[in-house]
């Protein structure tokens, strides 16, 4: 809290308008004014001689909200900093590893605009590093060997943020909120990284309302619409069988650390898995013959999180499947050129001690993700030609999901059984692979064509 000696307290005004009669207290602390209106005299006048009575007595007053140190404790309030702590510590041991990160992410994006002042501030780049790492982690806030520079970054933070219930004024909500919408490099954050900050910073408010922070819910009000988050698979993105093909066989020319991951790409495309369910493949999950069709009987997941957001230490958090209760499964078939994949891998590679199907080369405890990027990358390098790199074509590997799932509604399977392999629900899938759909659009051009006479 920022606290100043410097206070002039005016005379009472008497103001007359077309609701009647308001009474106005008016003062300065360190030069900044401020004003609270009554509707009656009385109560205008005993709030004047509190703020006078405390200035005599040579109490400080607060500069971010112009009150009397005492006046200011006798309401609930809490400094931002250290709400958002206890925002992330109430939901760490409920929450995934990645949706722990989220939370990191989200606050580190909005303190910032709780700053009070930019006097002794630190380089914004440690300041997003302590922040990010260590004040909003619950594990690494409190870490014995926290480095000194991220401790004094922390401490600043801590001294220079408004209140919580500063939100409650649009001129400090308003800010906060415009200012996700832009990246540190100036270009505009992606719609749903936006979307998923604000609905991080609503429920903290919500939080802050059920613990007595805030009065009411000041978004609503607001009238602030975050940019339409694009669900919609772009087909630009979306490889087709060739191409795909193409892909594994770049895979497999990236060596010992290639070949482990041609199946691991297979499972993506051919049986429609997200990466973090590949990852969690175990050798208890598959139902298949040497050669042929066989099935994945699916129960869980391994998202990647980072080591400093789980509980276990490693970079992967095990998780049961999205969108169901932990222990349910599902049924994914796996097409005859998987099953030569899964036992191509099998045959070379075998299993973990547990029976896992994917690990790292060296990392034998998990499959890194910084492995998987870079050997797509560059397979996408061997490949495709210059032009086609710089295009949106198969640029991650979960675009080979997209794939998988685009080719199955365009072979004519039922969208129920579709829904079913891939995990979602039928108005989600139409919703997000509409522009992957078949439409007839080559028929429909050679029609044009016949109507205008050619």
């Amino acid at each position: 809290m920022s606290t100043s000696y410097n206070v002039r307290i005016w005379t009472n005004e008497v103001r007359q308008g077309k609701r009647g009669t308001t009474y106005r207290v008016r003062w300065f602390v360190d030069g900044k004014p401020f004003v609270e209106t009554f509707k009656t005299a009385a109560l205008a006048d005993g709030f004047r001689s509190d703020l006078v009575a405390a200035s005599r007595k040579g109490e400080a007053f607060d500069t971010e909200s112009g009150r009397p140190v005492s006046m200011v404790r006798t309401t609930l309030d809490l400094n931002w900093y250290l709400f958002a702590c206890k925002f992330v510590d109430m939901k760490w041991p409920r929450v995934a590893a990645t949706t722990r990160r989220t939370h990191a992410e989200a606050f580190t994006a909005l303190t910032p605009g709780m700053f009070l002042t930019r006097r002794g501030k630190p380089d914004d780049k440690l300041i997003r590093k302590a922040l990010s790492r260590y004040g909003f982690n619950t594990v690494q806030r409190e870490a014995e060997d926290l480095p000194a520079e991220i401790r004094a970054a922390l401490k600043w933070v801590e001294r220079n943020t408004r209140p919580v219930s500063a939100l409650s004024k649009p001129e400090v909500l308003r800010p906060m909120l415009d200012s996700l919408t832009v990246r540190l490099d100036g270009k505009p954050s992606a719609s749903s990284v936006v979307s998923r900050r604000r609905k991080v910073l609503n429920t903290a408010i919500e939080y802050a309302i059920e613990l007595g922070y805030l009065k009411a819910n000041p978004m609503p009000a607001l009238k602030w619409k975050a940019p339409k988050a694009i669900l919609v698979v772009d087909p630009r993105g979306v490889p087709n069988p060739i191409q795909v093909r193409t892909l594994l066989d770049g895979v497999r020319e990236q060596g010992r650390v290639g070949r482990r991951l041609v199946a691991y790409y297979g499972c993506l495309y051919y049986a429609g898995m997200r990466p973090e369910e590949a990852a969690h493949l175990n050798k208890r999950h598959l139902a298949i013959p040497k050669k042929g069709w066989g099935e994945f009987h699916l129960d869980g997941a391994d998202p990647y999180a980072g080591k400093e957001w789980t509980d276990t230490g490693r970079s992967r958090d095990r998780r049961g499947l999205k969108q169901r209760d932990r222990g349910e499964s599902r049924t994914v078939p796996c097409p005859p050129e998987l099953t030569a994949l899964i036992h191509a891998h099998l045959d070379e590679f075998k299993t973990t001690p547990d029976g896992r199907l994917f690990v790292g080369d060296r990392n034998k405890e998990e499959l890194p993700r910084y492995t998987v990027s870079r050997i797509w990358r560059q397979a996408r390098e061997v490949a495709f030609t210059a032009d086609v790199m710089a295009s949106p074509l198969a640029r991650r590997p979960y675009d080979l999901r997209h794939a998988a799932v685009s080719t199955w509604l365009n072979g004519g399977v039922p969208p129920t059984d579709v829904a079913e392999w891939a995990g979602q629900s039928v108005e989600v899938l139409f919703r997000i692979y509409a522009k992957c759909l078949d439409r007839g659009v080559e028929r429909n051009r050679r029609r044009v064509q016949v109507a205008l006479g050619h």
